[in-house]
């Protein structure tokens, strides 16, 4: 049976899909991932499964969004009968038009609260848009499922349709003795996008002795916050490492000493998010600090992995670092619990999840 997934990035850096498309393939499925080619685009690392990205005039805004739906419908009309599966809600609208005119099983994958996220929630009109989208659409999908239980529980009551939980943890890695920096990392890997607490770390860094700052990845800051390092001569305690390809991640992140998951309470989609870069972090061994929301908690209950940050500030933040890096038996204990957590957390036990929702479809 073949599988199409639908996403609107460009394939190369979402681990999520590249997990979940390698788990259905090697079941025996024919996955083909659609996203879209940027200008930054790197080439494809070869998968599995079938990757297509297309060419897109508009990269952002309005016309971008508008262009990408008026593509994706005419390339899913064209081709063979499928299981259809829509990635959040800035691809589902094609993907329902196309399931209920052939008559093809629609499957929706939630990343996230989409109509909740920081760019959507201070746009009335925008959110009134993509409101109507998921009421529309998520309650005629065959099957839905999504990153945490939290979310979960709202969209089952907000769509009145049965969600599964099938969580962003990595695969299970066997490290090598970790390699000893110059200076104790404070790492941070994902998008430089609005609302993760990045300016609050970098201005953090004034009070911090003896670390540094990595970051991993790129978005829509890059540039404001390496011209923010700048303005504040932190060059030498803050590096930026660019994009870095998931096959790398696991050994960079095993070189930290600290990871960072920090968000804004400024939407529902981040109170309620559950990133993989927390069970990255937890993975690889390394204490991290997370916000101290839903999902996070109820992981630390069951887990205690995480320095939970109770508000993002600044001296918030310095405090939490100077407490793991001074408590040797708070940081070691921390350490253990991942360790052993990172037993559990893994893909090879998530993924019969996701291998349930595509049977018999």
């Amino acid at each position: 049976m073949k599988i199409i997934f639908t996403v609107t990035n460009d394939l190369s850096f979402d681990q999520r899909m590249q997990r979940i498309c390698t788990s259905l393939a090697t079941a025996g499925y024919e996955v083909t991932l659609v996203g879209r080619k940027q200008k930054t685009s790197r080439p494809l690392e070869e998968k599995p499964y079938t990757q297509h990205r297309m060419n897109l005039f508009f990269q952002s805004g309005k016309l971008f969004y508008i262009e990408y739906q008026i593509r994706l419908f005419f390339y899913l009309l064209l081709l063979p009968k499928a299981i259809i599966s829509s990635v959040d809600l800035d691809t589902i609208l094609p993907c329902l038009l196309i399931a209920k005119f052939k008559r093809l099983p629609l499957v929706f994958d939630a990343h996230e609260y989409f109509s909740e996220v920081p760019e959507v929630v201070g746009r009335p009109m925008v959110k009134k848009i993509w409101e109507w989208v998921g009421s529309f659409c998520i309650p005629k999908a065959d099957k839905c499922y999504t990153v945490g239980n939290e979310l979960a529980n709202i969209f089952r009551k907000k769509y009145k349709r049965d969600f599964e939980t099938i969580r962003n943890v990595p695969y299970r890695k066997t490290f090598s003795d970790k390699t000893n920096t110059e200076h104790p990392v404070i790492l941070y890997q994902g998008m430089l996008n609005q609302g993760r607490g990045l300016e609050e770390m970098i201005m953090a860094m004034h009070q911090i002795e003896g670390a540094v700052l990595w970051l991993a990845g790129e978005g829509d800051l890059s540039e404001q916050l390496r011209d923010l390092v700048k303005a504040e001569q932190l060059e030498q305690k803050v590096k930026f490492l660019g994009f870095i390809p998931p096959r790398q991640l696991p050994e960079l992140t095993q070189k930290a000493y600290i990871g960072i998951n920090l968000l804004e309470n400024s939407g529902l989609s981040y109170y309620y998010s559950l990133a993989n870069k927390a069970f990255d972090y937890i993975q690889a061994g390394v204490p991290s600090i997370q916000m101290d929301f839903p999902e996070y908690r109820n992981l630390n209950k069951a887990y205690n992995t995480f320095y939970l940050l109770p508000k993002l500030t600044t001296e918030a933040i310095v405090k939490a670092i100077e407490e793991l890096v001074s408590n040797d038996n708070l940081y070691h204990q921390l350490k253990t619990n991942c360790l052993r957590a990172g037993k559990e957390l893994i893909w090879e036990l998530e993924e019969q999840k996701l291998l349930d929702v595509y049977k018999n479809r």
